[in-house]
């Protein structure tokens, strides 16, 4: 009976805002989506130009270091803004 209904408590001390499993499944869709499109004008490439199957292990290997760099870069911000809204939260 002490607390409302609706009462929004804080997460415990210590511990950054969660980050939920939607989020990952997301960072992780966009990682194998990168690497699907390279991989499929990899292989348009090899067929146009006839060069199988170098433009595609190429193509592999670029859509790879795009989707990590991107991931990297999400992963990040995300890391930067939990951090800086613990900061603004603190006493001086």
């Amino acid at each position: 009976m002490g607390e409302e209904r609706g009462a929004r408590r804080d997460p415990p001390k210590g511990r950054g805002p969660a980050v939920s499993g939607a989020e990952f499944a997301g960072i992780g869709v966009q990682f194998a989506l990168t690497i699907l499109v390279f991989v499929f004008a990899g292989i348009w490439l090899d067929r146009r130009l006839g060069t199988t199957p170098w433009l595609l292990l190429i193509c592999v290997f670029a859509g790879a270091a795009g989707g990590f760099y991107s991931m990297y870069r999400t992963v990040t911000r995300r890391g930067a803004a939990g951090s800086s809204g613990r900061e603004r939260g603190r006493r001086p």
